[in-house]
C-alpha cells in the first residue's frame, strides 16, 4: 500500500542514488525536478483522496458484507433540513449515519437530539469543518475532533470512535493528532457530489453507476435538492433488493467507546 512514509522513503532513497551519481557524472538538475514533481503528485492526490489510505486508514466500504447492505451517511449538520432527512428515513424505516459538526450541534441541539431519539448512528466531523483546516497544527486537529466529541458526549452519554475528515482531506498532522485521541477516520467509496450537482437527477444518476453491495454513499444534510435525492434512493434501494443499514453494521465497527 502505498503510503506518506512509503512515498517519502521511495523519494529520499532516488534522491540520494542522484546525489552519488553526481559525483561520478554529471545529473541534469531536471532529473531531481522530476522526482520531486512525482513526490508532490502523489502527495496530493494522497491527501485528497481518502480512499487512497495514504496518511490514515479509512474504512470506506466492506465488499465482504453478506448480503446487498450500503450504508447511506449525511456530512455537515444538523442543518434545517435534517428534519427532513430524518421524516423520509423514518417513512422508511432506514437507520442512517450522521457526521456532525460540533458547532453546528451547538447552534441545532434539538435537531442533533432528534436524530439521536430515532435510532441513528452519530459520528465526528470536526468542530469547524473549516475550509483551512488542512493547514492546522496537530493541536489545532486535536481540539476541532475533543471539543466535539465533548459536545457529542454531552448529548448521547456515549464518546464516539467514527471521525469523518472535512471535505476527506487527510495530511500528517491529522494522522499525529488522531494519535492523540484516537478515533476510527470513516471515508466513502461513493461520493455523490450533491453540494456540486445541480439537480437530484443527476446526482442519482452518479450514485447509481457505483452502486455496489458494500458501499458507502456520502449524502450533506444541508439543501433541499438532497432530500429529493433520498427519497429517489431509497426506492431506488428497495426496488433492487438493497438493504440501507448504519456504517456500523456494515462495517462491524463499534461507533462508540461504551
Amino acid at each position: 500500500m502505498l503510503t506518506h512514509k512509503s512515498n517519502t522513503f521511495f523519494l529520499g532513497t532516488v534522491l540520494l542514488l542522484l546525489f552519488i551519481l553526481n559525483f561520478y557524472t554529471d545529473v541534469a538538475w531536471g532529473y531531481f525536478l522530476v522526482v520531486g514533481l512525482f513526490w508532490l503528485v502523489i502527495a496530493v492526490m494522497g491527501s485528497g483522496l481518502i480512499r487512497m489510505n495514504y496518511h490514515v486508514k479509512a474504512y470506506c466500504e466492506n465488499r465482504k458484507a453478506a448480503g446487498k447492505k450500503v450504508a447511506i451517511t449525511f456530512d455537515d449538520g444538523p442543518t434545517p433540513m435534517t428534519p427532513l432527512i430524518l421524516d423520509i428515513l423514518k417513512k422508511h424505516q432506514v437507520d442512517a449515519t450522521f457526521f456532525c459538526i460540533g458547532s453546528q450541534i451547538e447552534k441545532y441541539p434539538e435537531i442533533f437530539q432528534r436524530i439521536l431519539d430515532e435510532g441513528h448512528i452519530v459520528g465526528n466531523h470536526s468542530y469547524t469543518h473549516a475550509n483551512t483546516i488542512g493547514l492546522f497544527s496537530v493541536a489545532e486537529m486535536v481540539s476541532e475532533i475533543q471539543r466535539t466529541d465533548v459536545i457529542i458526549q454531552k448529548f448521547s452519554g456515549r464518546k464516539v470512535r467514527y471521525y469523518r475528515p472535512p471535505f476527506g482531506v487527510t495530511n500528517p498532522n491529522l494522522a499525529k493528532a488522531l494519535q492523540v485521541t484516537p478515533h476510527d477516520v470513516i471515508g466513502w467509496n461513493i461520493r455523490s457530489f450533491d453540494t456540486k450537482i445541480k439537480t437530484a437527477d443527476k446526482i442519482m444518476k452518479r450514485i447509481e453507476r457505483q452502486l455496489a453491495p458494500g458501499s458507502v454513499i456520502l449524502l450533506h444534510d444541508t439543501s433541499l435538492k438532497t432530500v429529493a435525492v433520498l427519497e429517489q434512493l431509497l426506492v431506488f434501494l428497495w426496488e433492487n433488493e438493497y438493504e440501507a443499514v448504519t456504517v456500523e453494521q456494515l462495517l462491524n465497527l463499534p461507533a462508540y467507546e461504551n
